[in-house]
């Protein structure tokens, strides 16, 4: 397949960023059947696939389903996609592809990399369109898991549980299952319709859904772990990291994820804290990884008269993806590099009207890449805003049954586990956020991929030395 030769890459098109200011919707068109097929065709089928083998933390078998999907055969590729993903259309909309199977990419150095993540859910949403769905046994066997947490990591478990034939029952604290998924991502990234989808069919086929149910609240952990066969734990990380300077606690100071969690709940028409209104005021928001996009993003969306985001170091060492710090310059967000913030600045009665910030440099040495930055002397200066969002990345929760039941964690509060993704607790395994630190849903996914199958090994083995 040498048709990079005659093909160009052809990323999706997006709408006009004056129209699609004006809703919430996803900014990208669909590929056509021709196109992605065309750009399917483009692949060359490498004898060793690094967008696979060293790309997709997944180890996605990429080239196969681009090879059905040129060739139209619609039902093959939508299986393979689906055979080692939990949720691919999703994946293929929110995967930072340019560092991972695009960036891999054997075209990547010349021709263009093959637009991996656009056919991802191209594929997808087509054999949905026809009525496909993943392959599950027709019936479970009598064991049963605990999962705690219906974020990336928990869904990717009971998804790989079920097709072991193990019956997954999940436990989540919110109104609504999808955690990161559905309150972390915005709409225009992902459309909240996907998610109900992956947890319709999981449902279907035996997963069982607690909501409003916290653990250590509503039902004990021993009482998990005395129900079930096993229990795995896949609540993120989602503790926001605040300034050490006073004043944080101001309602003109928001958190990023209770921000977006709260304008999502808006928009699913549930009830949410009035505070995160943000129509009519500037808004500045401080950091320059995918959250704060999101937050930069949403605010315009949002009404926002004026949204800059300031990050501290240059912009080619920005964390956030480059697609969608792209979008957000296409949508008028303005960006303000090598600055770092020294204090927030309060009016007498104490309500924070903008902040002081700090150039800075950054010194390169061999020990770093990314270098050490460093504060440039007599450059403080101040900016005026009414809205400050603070998108520094994330902690671990405190958790108090995690002390309470003697699971070991490390030195940052993340839960130490062994290579089957087990705890200190026998029969109590753990991934995603908590035990990594915040990192890329595909992550999370991944861990909750292999913590089901050495969880099924674990749940079935006992079955075996008990008959024998």
């Amino acid at each position: 397949m040498y048709n990079y030769t005659k093909i160009e890459r052809i990323d999706q098109k997006k709408i006009n960023a004056k129209e699609r200011l004006e809703n919430y919707n996803e900014i990208y068109e669909a590929y056509t059947d021709e196109t992605a097929q065309g750009q399917s065709s483009r692949c060359i089928q490498c004898g060793i696939p690094y967008c696979a083998s060293s790309g997709c933390p997944l180890n996605n078998n990429i080239p196969h389903w681009l090879k059905y999907n040129a060739e139209g055969n619609d039902e093959m590729a939508f299986k393979i996609s689906n055979e080692t993903s939990p949720f691919p259309e999703i994946l293929g909309k929110i995967c930072p592809h340019n560092r991972l199977c695009e960036g891999a990419c054997t075209l990547n150095d010349g021709h263009g990399a093959v637009t991996i993540g656009s056919i991802e859910v191209h594929i997808n949403e087509k054999g949905f369109e026809k009525g496909m769905k993943p392959a599950f046994p027709k019936e479970l066997s009598d064991k049963k898991v605990a999962i705690i947490g219906s974020g990336p990591a928990g869904i990717s478990c009971a998804n790989f549980l079920l097709r072991a034939g193990i019956k997954p029952v999940v436990f989540e604290k919110s109104d609504e299952p999808g955690g990161l998924l559905l309150y972390g991502i915005p709409e225009f990234k992902l459309e909240k319709k996907d998610v109900f989808r992956r947890i319709k069919l999981l449902l279907e086929a035996g997963m069982e859904l607690k909501l409003n149910t916290e653990v250590g609240k509503d039902i004990s952990f021993d009482e998990l772990r005395q129900e079930y066969d096993a229990v795995f734990m896949g609540f993120g990380a989602t503790e926001g990291r605040v300034l050490n300077h006073e004043g944080y606690n101001s309602d003109h100071v928001y958190m990023a994820v209770p921000f977006l969690t709260n304008i999502q709940k808006k928009r699913l028409g549930k009830d949410f804290d009035p505070k995160y209104n943000i129509r009519g005021k500037s808004v500045l928001v401080i950091g320059g990884g995918d959250t704060a996009m999101d937050c930069v993003r949403t605010s315009i969306r949002g009404g926002a008269t004026q949204v800059k985001c300031v990050y501290r170091r240059e912009e080619q060492h920005m964390p956030g993806s480059d697609k969608e710090v792209k979008a957000a310059k296409e949508e008028g967000i303005e960006f303000i590099f090598t600055t770092a913030p020294k204090h927030f600045i309060a009016d007498e009665k104490g309500e924070i009207k903008g902040m002081k910030f700090v150039k800075t440099k950054v010194i390169r040495d061999q020990l770093s890449n990314r270098g050490k930055v460093v504060e440039v002397e007599d450059s403080e200066f101040i900016m005026q805003a009414d809205v400050i969002i603070l998108a520094l990345g994330f902690n671990h929760q405190q958790i108090s049954f995690l002390n309470e039941a003697g699971i070991k964690t490390n030195e940052y509060g993340g839960i130490d586990v062994d290579e089957n993704y087990q705890t200190s607790l026998s029969g109590v395994y753990a991934g995603g956020d908590m035990v990594r630190g915040a990192d890329l849903a595909v992550n999370a996914a991944l861990d909750g991929r292999e913590a089901a199958m050495k969880i099924a090994s674990q749940v079935f083995q006992k079955l075996e030395n008990q008959t024998v």
